[in-house]
């Protein structure tokens, strides 16, 4: 009897689809939902089980859980917890009904995934594979509602997989980076009196940056698949653009260098010099004066003095233009 697979979040474009085909390629029964089954007819004419869940609402996790119980006997050998939501808003920003929205369905929804399968994982012996995030371990830029839920997903399913392993179920967390989905499918704007709309040209592509240069969902799907069918899978699993690359750092390196690395990539510190420029200085303003442009760097003895984000630059190590993507 072929083993079962349940995947949240499988609407097309994004990793739950190429997690779907990829599963059923393997010969596995795959349950694959979306809050609107005919969003992913696709799937259903592969051959792949398709099924409506609300994730935010417990009473469509219940009806999911009993549709499932059902038609395999009680038993459920992987779930897969994909569906995430993202909100990229500077911290001093942002909306906390839009926060609690994006807890709710990254952090909250997960939990009660786990709480209301668990019986059936039991009984199978299974695994839970949680999707998580390089945003759970970088401090990326504008991200830091969606860093936190990814940090909190982590910190469950690293206590979670202590706590089943007597029932011998095991836990693992995808670490994904950058990686082609509808993650940043939405549009969002500064706010009117951001401190940050000296560098809204920055801000906007940062909204975008974990497609830039991203992996393609069906390479991740399969590189993902191959490692949680092994016997004896990875408690963590790195894949996406750049993941390794942030494991190395994070693993050999001192925090505060993640720090620094951030802080070139995104050009955080334009806002300090450009919101400078933009306004006259006290003395200017009560002398009359002028200031002096802004090519006039100080000097001390006749030696240019670096600005702060020039000794980061010239002390941080290369790595031109390489975004460091959040799932």
């Amino acid at each position: 009897m072929a083993k079962s697979v349940l995947i949240t979040g499988c609407t097309p474009g994004g990793i739950g689809h190429a997690l779907a085909r990829e599963f059923h390629a393997r010969g596995l029964r795959v349950f694959a939902t979306a809050r609107n089954t005919s969003t992913i007819s696709d799937l259903a004419s592969q051959g792949i089980e398709t099924l409506p869940l609300e994730l935010t609402k417990p009473e469509s996790i219940q009806a999911l859980k009993e549709e499932i119980s059902s038609r395999t006997g009680g038993k459920l050998d992987y779930l897969v917890n994909n569906a995430g939501r993202s909100y990229t808003v500077p911290a001093l920003d942002v909306e906390f009904d839009e926060v609690e929205k994006t807890f709710d369905v990254n952090v909250f929804s997960v939990m009660r995934m786990c709480h209301a399968f668990s019986p059936l994982l039991i009984e199978a012996k299974g695994t839970i594979v949680q999707i998580g995030s390089l945003a759970a371990v970088i401090p990326y830029v504008f991200g830091s509602t969606y860093n936190a839920t990814k940090a909190a997903l982590h910190a469950y399913s690293n206590t979670l997989r202590v706590e089943l392993a007597p029932f011998d179920v095991k836990v693992v967390t995808v670490v994904t980076g950058g990686v082609k989905s509808n993650i940043a499918r939405v549009d969002r704007q500064l706010p009117e009196g951001s401190i940050y709309l000296p560098i809204q040209a920055d801000y906007d592509r940062r909204t975008k940056h974990s497609q830039e240069g991203a992996m393609p969902n069906d390479k991740y799907a399969r590189s993902v698949v191959s490692s949680v069918l092994k016997s004896s899978p990875k408690k963590w699993i790195w894949e996406g653009k750049m993941s390794w690359f942030v494991w190395g750092l994070t693993t050999f390196f001192p925090q505060g260098i993640m720090v620094r690395i951030t802080f070139r990539l995104h050009v955080l510190l334009h806002v300090q010099f450009v919101e400078a420029e933009s306004r006259p200085s006290e003395e200017a303003a009560v002398s009359g004066t002028q200031r002096l442009p802004t090519h006039d760097k100080p000097q001390i003895c006749g030696r240019r003095l670096d600005s702060p984000k020039e000794k980061l630059l010239r002390t941080t190590p290369s790595m031109g233009h390489q975004p460091l993507p959040a799932h």
